[in-house]
């Protein structure tokens, strides 16, 4: 029942893809029938956009399984759509064990699995089209699971990043060749074997680039560019004329996160101060911050810098905070040089209000390894909060 749920869902998103990029896209294949195998296999191809692994299904007759970042099953939604197809997510930072044998039972059950060795979107001299090193994860699976890797280019399919390739009846060419499979190694040994499958996959990645641009004369734009170049495109043209210094751009782009964060920072800020509206005492918050501010001019320094009696101390005691010891009035010795470095002190504050969680100060001190040339953070407690939660 399972496997059905998974293979209608599978025709129906091929279906669905189907219709949508046959109205905008053009595509083209060069020796399709490497790819028309009855027996588990690996499709091993480059990485030019998100849009690499719909297109390239359509072009191949049996259902693939892609290797998929695990960052986009951390959205609900997405993880739902791509485990009804039988993606499965893998780490890209290091060796992911469960996908690997996930993998190897796919492609020893005869199903096709579909990873991109360069480990994320490539151009330029990044990418293996260019000869960049593969990554040893293509031929370390194909080798353990005995299977051959499909090589397998494809080109033009980032210029879908650019908006006004979506418009309708503009069909976006775009060309995908595939190799021959790796030959079979098992006979050699596990090193050699990986490092020639590694040298064959190179090879053929190299040799396909070539040939789609000596077979349809492609020019410097049909081939990858990254995906900021094809969203911005008069950006990039003005600068590499000349227009706009490339410095003006990267400026740009480095106040853009900064005018995100204000943006955010705002909002946040916001949503407290509907909050403190919301408050049952807030009718009389000016009133009450008014007789605070004449209470705190009518204090000494020492009245208003200075822990009164009854302080209280919270945390560990350790060599780590015993400097803080006579802030506390702790009259403990050090009892264990593992603890953590952290003292909290907790006091009545000298003005009372009618806000009670306002009525006590607190202080918490952390050590830092850089000593004495750390920065000091301090993190207020709104005046007029409604509550510590």
């Amino acid at each position: 029942m399972r496997s059905q749920f998974h293979m209608f869902a599978y025709r129906t998103a091929k279906l669905l893809v189907r219709l949508l990029f046959g109205c905008i896209t053009r595509v083209r294949v060069l020796r399709r029938e490497s790819a028309n195998r009855s027996d588990g296999f690996l499709v091993a191809a480059n990485h030019i956009s998100h849009f690499d692994p719909f297109i390239i299904s359509l072009v191949i007759g049996r259902k693939i399984d892609w290797m998929t970042m695990a960052e986009f099953f951390r959205m609900p939604a997405l993880r739902f759509f791509l485990r009804a197809v039988d993606a499965f997510p893998t780490e890209r930072d290091h060796a992911d064990r469960k996908s690997i044998r996930t993998a190897i039972e796919k492609l020893n059950c005869g199903r096709v699995v579909g990873l991109f060795p360069e480990g994320g979107i490539r151009d330029g001299a990044r990418s293996l089209l260019q000869g960049a090193l593969i990554r040893p994860g293509a031929a370390k699976l194909a080798h353990i699971a005995r299977v051959p890797i499909v090589p397998c280019v494809i080109l033009g399919s980032d210029r879908l990043y650019s908006a006004k390739r979506w418009l309708p009846l503009r069909r976006t060419p775009i060309w995908i060749a595939f190799g021959n499979p790796t030959s079979d190694v098992q006979e050699l040994q596990k090193p050699e074997a990986r490092r020639q499958i590694e040298s064959e996959l190179a090879a053929a990645f190299k040799h396909l680039y070539a040939e789609l641009r000596e077979e349809f004369q492609l020019t410097d734009d049909d081939l990858p560019h990254s995906p900021r170049e094809r969203m911005n495109p008069i950006m990039i043209e003005t600068v590499r004329r000349g227009i706009v210094p490339a410095q003006s751009i990267d400026s740009f782009l480095t106040l853009l996160p900064r005018f995100n964060a204000s943006v955010v920072d705002s909002l946040l800020c916001g949503s407290l101060n509907l909050l403190h509206t919301r408050h049952r005492l807030n009718g009389r918050s000016r009133e009450e911050m008014e007789d605070y501010v004449l209470k705190c001019e009518g204090l000494t320094a020492q009245e208003y810098y200075a822990a009164p009696d009854g302080v209280h101390r919270f945390g560990p005691v350790s060599p780590a905070n015993v400097a803080l010891n006579h802030i506390a009035s702790a009259r403990t010795e050090p009892a264990d040089a593992m603890a953590d470095s952290f003292v909290r002190l907790r006091w009545p504050s000298p003005i009372e209000t009618r806000f009670r969680e306002n009525n006590v100060a607190h202080a918490e001190f952390f050590l830092c390894s850089k000593g004495i040339n750390a920065p000091t953070v301090f993190l207020l407690h709104a005046l007029m909060s409604t509550s510590r939660t």
